[in-house]
């Protein structure tokens, strides 16, 4: 993930321009889910906004809602500092941050016990500052596995100390680092689609920032790959409503997008999210009965009868059910809970197929159930 800091005077005001939130109901120590969008009102990128202070500001995300803040902030002229620290494969040396998040069904208790009383009545998706062994850093009520737990981050400078203390305390309830395949299969679980196509390459107005973007960015060189495809990137967008985001839009302000998006709302072709539950037997024939780890962003068709009804956009081997699950978007009359559907699992050849050409892909039977598939992510998320 990349982390961009903006700090300034016109810290809010920049960010109430760049997206969707609500600026006028976000306290110091809270968190939201960023959206932003387009002028058509589909999805520019989502990403984790933190109000660290007045006009102090981090955003979290997989790197195009940081490309866009910083274009705004440049074109409007607005009195901001931007921090940027990038990834792991693109930066050099260590972090701003650290992060660990500590999640299960002990995980309450075992906090508990190594903080005292520091954890106690934050609410969800609001942190406060803690004190470990002499350290100071943040603990955001969060939950990434669909249960009880936080993030906590904090200056790199502690990461260690911090870690050790964690696995410390964790020892006597089998604490376990799951590591990064883990982490990318608890958003398939919790109903987060990870990696949407930008809304951002065909809007006339939106030229100026695509040349700012740089090509080896995620909007600059994420590749389409899946079996489906089509000649127009706008069948690939996505609205904020589709994913989930409603409740994260006020239309109390103006934002690059408003218009577009309030007229986009209840929209009757919107899609619906849902998890796929793909046939276990079909995912032994076609990835073989010993398959390693599976995670998979393609755009993969899904289909009723040879019939294209949605798309398939991120899908992780669940350990627990024994085969793969997907998030996709489904026409709203496909998306009840039991309806079989089709992935059609391949490789388009894309726009230089020979002319006639019809693409053989294997088709892996795939039942409808809800998002998030975790029934605490679903039911009783924001309520520990």
């Amino acid at each position: 993930m990349a982390d961009v800091f903006i700090e300034g005077p016109d810290a809010t005001k920049l960010l109430a321009w760049s997206s969707a939130n609500n600026y006028e109901k976000f306290a110091v120590g809270q968190a939201k889910q960023y959206v932003s969008v387009s002028s058509d009102g589909n999805l520019i990128q989502d990403g984790i906004l933190v109000r660290l202070d007045d006009n102090h500001y981090n955003l979290i995300g997989i790197g195009t809602a940081a490309t866009w803040v910083a274009y705004l902030a440049q074109q409007g002229g607005y009195d901001v500092n931007l921090t940027f620290d990038p990834p792991s494969s693109y930066r050099e040396g260590p972090p701003t941050l650290f992060r660990y998040q500590v999640q299960g069904p002990n995980a309450g208790e075992m906090l508990a016990k190594l903080f005292g009383d520091q954890l106690d009545e934050i609410k969800f998706f609001h942190f406060r500052e803690v004190t470990l062994d002499g350290h100071k850093f943040n603990a955001l009520r969060h939950g990434m596995a669909g249960q009880a737990g936080f993030e906590f981050f904090g200056p790199w400078e502690s990461a260690e100390a911090v870690q050790q203390a964690l696995l410390s305390a964790g020892e006597p309830y089998k604490i376990a680092k799951v590591g990064g395949k883990a982490y990318y299969s608890a958003g398939v679980d919790s109903g987060w689609l990870a990696t949407p196509v930008p809304a951002i390459y065909t809007q006339a107005e939106l030229e100026g920032f695509r040349s700012f973007a740089s090509l080896y960015s995620y909007e600059g060189q994420g590749a389409l790959h899946g079996s489906f495809y089509s000649p127009n990137i706008e069948d690939y967008y996505c609205s904020p409503y589709e994913l989930g985001y409603g409740r994260s839009i006020s239309f109390n302000h103006d934002f690059h997008g408003k218009e577009a998006l309030e007229a986009s709302k209840g929209r009757a072709d919107l899609r619906q999210k849902v998890t796929l539950v793909w046939n276990a037997e079909d995912v032994k024939r076609v990835f073989g009965a010993d398959h390693d780890f599976i995670l998979s962003y393609t755009k993969d068709r899904v289909e009723d009868d040879g019939a294209l009804v949605g798309i398939s956009q991120y899908a992780t081997y669940m350990d627990p059910s024994g085969t793969v699950h997907s998030l996709a978007l489904v026409a709203k009359d496909k998306a009840e809970p039991g309806t079989e559907l089709t992935v059609l699992w391949g490789q388009h050849p894309g726009p230089n197929a020979e002319a006639g050409l019809v693409p053989s892909f294997e088709k892996i039977r795939a039942t409808v159930a809800s998002a998030p598939y975790n029934e605490v992510a679903r039911t009783s998320y924001r309520a520990h």
